[in-house]
């Protein structure tokens, strides 16, 4: 899939190097919300964590991950993943991270609608929402501006990785 500026690439181990350099690079920015950090900082854990997108993707279960490239330059600018909620509905979820040095280009915006369109179009979804943690203001930004509405605030809901506990923002959109 592609967009003006971006191309959104099925998993592929020839990936995973330039995953790990954005990771560890924006480890930093990504620790307050993400749980899985610390389980892909390694070579080994990135190589497994690749391994198991790529099976992932290959079998159509649990979720569609897709590296995010940028056109011009061909360097990896973050991740984004439809997650198979419900697949008799259909109905998915979008997860996504960008790394920090891409920050405040509007990239997670056109991988989003990229990847939204796919969803409807290509997927006959119903419904696609994008949760994210109350305090991830950059990522409820993204929501907002790709015209997703929220649907709730699911209160002390969720344990961030600093331990605190938080509330998680539900966005979505619908078939029409």
């Amino acid at each position: 899939m592609d967009s003006d500026r971006l191309l959104l690439v099925a998993p592929n181990m020839t990936h995973q190097p330039f995953i790990l350099e954005a990771v560890l690079e924006s480890q930093h920015t990504l620790a307050p919300f993400m749980d899985w950090l610390p389980h892909a900082l390694t070579e080994s854990s990135s190589v497994e964590n690749t391994q198991q997108a790529i099976d992932d993707f290959d079998m159509f279960i649990n979720e569609l991950r897709y590296s995010i490239f940028e056109k011009s330059t061909g360097q990896l600018v973050g991740v984004i993943s439809l997650i198979i909620r419900n697949i008799a509905i259909p109905y998915f979820e979008i997860g996504y991270w960008l790394r920090s040095s891409k920050e405040g280009l509007g990239y997670m915006s056109e991988a989003v609608r990229t990847l939204e369109q796919y969803a409807f179009d290509g997927l006959n979804a119903k419904r696609v929402e994008i949760k994210t943690a109350y305090e991830n203001t950059r990522s409820r930004a993204v929501a907002e501006r790709c015209g997703y509405h929220q649907e709730a605030t699911l209160t002390n809901d969720r344990i961030l990785p600093s331990g605190a506990i938080s509330s998680t923002v539900v966005y979505a959109k619908v078939a029409e």
